[in-house]
């Protein structure tokens, strides 16, 4: 597997060419560039049409993206190879929703059997054949997980919650006890099930919470016995659960070749069917084997991930931009950026390539955002008329059915608002005339420029069903890959997320016994000391 690991000079001279140029006059020179600038899959209509790009930075861009074999390693991730080379492991999420699954067919047997097992649990539940200790079917289910094992399942759930759901479904991640609290104030423990995602069944913050939880149900009459009632685990770790009180035959598989941020498509997403139906979780996998199918068969310019990767590899290394905003005109998809946020950065911010050299480019931006009108009273003032560079998806279903139509239009008129606010600013000579409007002096006028002229891309789909969230997620992956493979790194380990959880280990025992403070630094020392003197009761 190839990249490009430094500044392609030819890209770099057509770089510095249009960043002296409007995007509003790419638009004048080329009558056909609303329609040419953009891609469709499966739903999905990518316009980028509004970024500093045109005809030749794109055909260099492509030609970088065969030069660097882009098909090729996709190919190669597809089909199962150990591409996560410091853990000597493939990266086959793909395979989780079915994806060339002839070319793994002992490993998708595994998956296969694991859904049957899914299917199976989700029916005994939603017709109350398996009930808690009370005898009372469960309405609530409670994913406890972090990382992965709480992003994906929550932005999907929030994203396919509706008035006709079969259970309600919550996330606790914080180890922080307010947040399982809070969580569990309102809820019946006779009718509320837990699911534990943690692949060693040691991650602390998970089990932590766990603990809690099981607590809590003990507290309220249950007994031992029952905790199997209540809780099910997505692990390999058979013995730790059966410790725990969750028998084998309520634990799912969570398999080391697919990554915590790529998991929603196993057991992981339990909570997921258990909400929306088990029908609704395969219609969100043939969603994304759909946008799998598209990557793998399509090429060049129509291949929708790979364009969104070659947009974010052009700005981001050739034009300077360091921050990424997605802004989903979408309340269900509130939670989409902190998905992203996680995908993209944990998996692209890296600072040495795939042989352990430190990179000579910027890795992945850092990504942020929010859902809809809400940023706009915020942190759009910002994005308007602040100086730091940036570029953004905004993203917006066209029809939310049966919502208000009013309502929808007005979002609706937000987002497109926005977007041609973004490209057109507020000129010099535009600001003078409001200043006058205004009767204001002419020196006031600078403070109503907005300069305009900012890269990004308008992202559409009719409505939000689960097939089109399952290939808007999935399209996410894929560019993160191809991004990843463009920057010569490993989108697949997280390394940066353990140094945090070893020394983390080291000071909870300081923190328990005050003892071996002298090998930390004297700050932390400090803290410590404090943090044991503010809970003195508790650790005497």
């Amino acid at each position: 597997m190839s990249s490009i690991m430094n500044i392609d000079p030819e890209l770099q001279s057509l770089a510095n060419q249009i960043a002296t140029r409007r995007v509003t006059e790419c638009f004048e020179g080329d009558a056909n560039r609303a329609s040419d600038f953009r891609c469709t899959s499966n739903g999905l209509v990518l316009d980028y049409s509004k970024h500093h790009i045109d005809a030749p930075s794109r055909q260099r861009l492509l030609e970088i993206a065969q030069q660097s074999a882009l098909a090729a390693d996709f190919e190669a991730l597809t089909r199962g190879d150990a591409i996560n080379i410091t853990e000597e492991r493939a990266a086959l999420h793909t395979l989780l929703r079915g994806t060339r699954k002839e070319e793994s067919p002992e490993l998708y047997a595994e998956v296969h059997a694991t859904n049957s097992k899914l299917a199976q649990l989700v029916a005994k539940i939603h017709s109350g054949a398996w009930s808690g200790f009370g005898a009372n079917r469960f309405t609530d289910v409670v994913n406890i997980g972090i990382g992965g094992s709480d992003f994906g399942p929550k932005v999907v759930c929030r994203a396919l919650r509706t008035e006709t759901d079969l259970m309600k479904s919550h996330f606790v991640a914080n180890v922080d006890p307010q947040d399982l609290d809070e969580t569990l104030a309102s809820l019946d423990p006779q009718s509320t099930l837990f699911i534990i995602c943690s692949k060693s069944f040691t991650t602390e913050e998970t089990l932590t919470n766990a603990l809690r939880a099981r607590a809590w149900l003990l507290a309220a009459g249950a007994k031992d016995t029952d905790v199997n009632k209540h809780m099910v685990a997505v692990t390999t770790n058979l013995e730790g659960a059966s410790r725990f009180g969750i028998s084998p035959e309520n634990c799912f598989p969570m398999w080391d070749w697919v990554g915590g941020r790529y998991s929603l498509w196993s057991a992981v997403g339990l909570s997921i069917a258990l909400q929306s139906g088990w029908e609704t979780f395969l219609r969100l996998l043939t969603g994304a084997h759909e946008m799998d199918i598209h990557t793998l068969g399509s090429h060049d310019k129509n291949n929708l991930p790979l364009m969104m990767a070659l947009l974010e590899f052009w700005n981001t290394v050739y034009l300077k931009t360091d921050t990424h905003v997605v802004l989903p005109y979408a309340q269900a998809l509130e939670k989409l950026p902190d998905f992203l946020q996680q995908l993209s950065m944990e998996s692209n911010g890296k600072r040495v390539d795939l042989s352990g050299s430190a990179l000579t480019l910027p890795s992945a931006p850092v990504l942020w955002g929010s859902a809809g009108t809400i940023g706009q009273h915020s942190y759009y003032q910002l994005l308007h008329q602040g100086n730091r560079r940036f570029t953004a998806d905004i993203i917006l279903p066209l029809s939310h059915k049966e919502k208000d139509l009013d309502a929808q239009r007005k979002l609706a008129a937000n987002a497109l608002a926005q977007s041609r606010a973004l490209l057109v600013g507020r000129d010099k000579s535009a600001a003078q005339q409001l200043a006058a409007e205004r009767g204001q002096p002419e020196s006031f006028a600078p403070h109503y420029e907005m300069p305009g002229n900012h890269s990004h891309s308008l992202i559409y789909f009719e409505s939000l069903t689960p097939e089109i969230l399952g290939a808007l997620i999935a399209a996410y992956e894929h560019k993160t890959f191809f991004l990843s493979r463009l920057l010569g790194i490993n989108a697949f380990d997280q390394w940066g997320v353990e140094l945090g959880k070893v020394i983390g280990r080291q000071i909870l025992t300081m923190l328990e016994h005050g003892e071996g403070l002298e090998v930390i630094d004297p700050a932390t020392a400090i803290a410590v000391e404090a943090w044991r003197s503010a809970n003195a009761r508790s650790t005497s």
